[in-house]
């Protein structure tokens, strides 16, 4: 009872500002003010007040509210601990599957770009036909020296 009449005396003073804006030729801003202050009326007709009102003083919503509250803290402690483990939902599934024996091997599953052992042995030819062996892997130290050979062969 005491929110419809909060609820009806804000309209009211809103209408009434309404009013007053309305008469200093301000007609936009008045119908706008208008519109605010039928909100509160409209709110208590429909009922939403009275329902609002019931759930704000009943201890078993407030449990309710709790309850979620652990609900939702209890998720998020299981997202903190699976992302400290590092590993995800998918990657779990997947060794599970993999335990079993459904999952693919990665071997088999990606496609090779070499032909196997016969690409070894073109390799020198293809260099020039010189017989020398191919260039080794870079050191630590020299980064460029993979760049710099494509760019020689090239002719860069």
């Amino acid at each position: 009872m005491l929110a419809e009449t909060i609820c009806s005396a804000v309209s009211a003073a809103g209408l009434g500002i309404a009013a007053i804006t309305a008469y200093r030729k301000r007609f936009l801003t008045a119908t706008r003010i208008a519109a605010y202050a039928l909100v509160p009326v409209g709110l208590v007709m429909t009922g939403v007040v009275e329902w609002v009102s019931d759930i704000a003083f009943k201890p078993s919503v407030w449990l309710g509210f709790g309850l979620l509250a652990v609900a939702w803290l209890l998720f998020m402690t299981t997202r903190a601990v699976e992302r400290r483990s590092g590993t995800t939902r998918k990657e779990r599934r997947a060794a599970r599957a993999a335990e079993r024996g459904a999952a693919v091997g990665p071997a088999a599953s990606s496609p090779s770009l070499t032909s196997g052992a016969g690409a070894g042995a073109t390799a020198p030819r293809a260099q020039g036909g010189s017989g020398k062996k191919p260039r080794q892997a870079a050191e630590p130290g020299d980064d460029f020296s993979d760049i710099e050979a494509i760019l020689k062969k090239h002719g860069l």
